[in-house]
């Protein structure tokens, strides 16, 4: 497989105009986690039935007449989200319905922390279900406390600052390869048209499939509610966040390979989270970015 960027298939200019998410919502200013939903219904539109854990989204959605999604929402348990999605899907298949789309909604508390057991179990049994992961990094909902996907360096409201969070973030790809499912892959905001060719390409595909989008928060972050689509971007081309697909847990395609990474520092500086990091942190940092990154060139045929 080559390694053409996925975002040049769909530029931002071609994107599908019509929108199946509705203004008006409840989300806080500069969300990324909206911008990622928005998107990605553009390709589910409204003929998908949607699964929600406790989580920004369990507010965003809203509650009839107030909603902000154009299809069925079904709210859930915070750790069931990955079971009711596989119930529904079950549903659904014994009244002979195989073309709605089953997504789950989840959050990275939902995904890698009180999710991961239902997330684990639905994957390893191969249910016919798409599960996205938008990732802002610690409980935004609950009072913005770290998760197991914060990074290490970064200040939360459970691991302040000089005592920031002093573990790294879990691998939640990894842990998806490990379960051999045929489909996974990273998408983030500021390449909207790679996110949309990720949510197709899953469409399409049968069996278990895993999407991990990265959703600045701005609030959680301490960064400007203008910086949220720069972040993301940043995020790609510093290596932090690598934009990349897994098929079948063993085929790994790097999505877009940014030639020159920018400096770490250019994605640490308007984000007041990483303010007290010490220069040997960032060094720290900075080697385990590259030897992630070198990694994952040699699971794609690069290095």
């Amino acid at each position: 497989m080559g390694n053409v960027p996925v975002f040049k298939e769909t530029l931002l200019g071609n994107l599908p105009q019509e929108e199946y998410m509705l203004s008006g919502h409840n989300a806080c200013p500069g969300c990324g986690a909206v911008l990622a939903v928005r998107y990605m219904m553009k390709v589910l539109q409204d003929k998908a039935v949607i699964v929600i854990p406790a989580s920004c989204w369990s507010i965003i959605s809203g509650v009839n007449p107030l909603r902000s999604l154009e299809t069925v929402v079904l709210h859930c348990p915070f750790p069931a989200a990955a079971a009711v999605g596989s119930g529904i899907r079950k549903g659904l298949q014994a009244v002979g319905d195989l073309q709605t789309q089953v997504v789950v909604l989840a959050g990275d508390g939902g995904t890698f922390d009180i999710g991961l057991q239902g997330l684990s179990g639905a994957a390893e049994r191969n249910e016919d279900i798409i599960f996205v992961c938008y990732d802002n990094e610690a409980y935004m909902n609950t009072g913005m406390q770290k998760s197991s996907a914060t990074p290490y360096g970064s200040a939360s409201t459970t691991t302040p600052a000089p005592r920031v969070k002093q573990n790294p973030k879990k691998d939640i790809m990894k842990i998806m390869a490990a379960h051999q499912i045929p489909y996974a892959a990273t998408a983030t905001i500021a390449f909207p048209g790679d996110l949309i060719a990720k949510v197709r390409r899953a469409m399409e595909i049968r069996g278990f499939r895993f999407l991990h989008i990265l959703a600045p928060c701005p609030q959680g972050w301490g960064s400007p509610v203008e910086k949220t689509v720069e972040l993301s971007r940043l995020a790609v081309l510093t290596h932090v966040f690598p934009l990349f697909e897994i098929q079948d847990g063993k085929q790994y395609r790097l999505t877009y390979h940014p030639e020159d990474p920018l400096p770490l520092e250019e994605y640490f500086r308007p984000q007041r989270r990483f303010a007290s990091l010490e220069p040997e942190q960032v060094e720290l940092v900075r080697e385990n970015v590259a030897y992630s990154w070198e990694e994952l060139c040699r699971k794609a045929g690069i290095l």
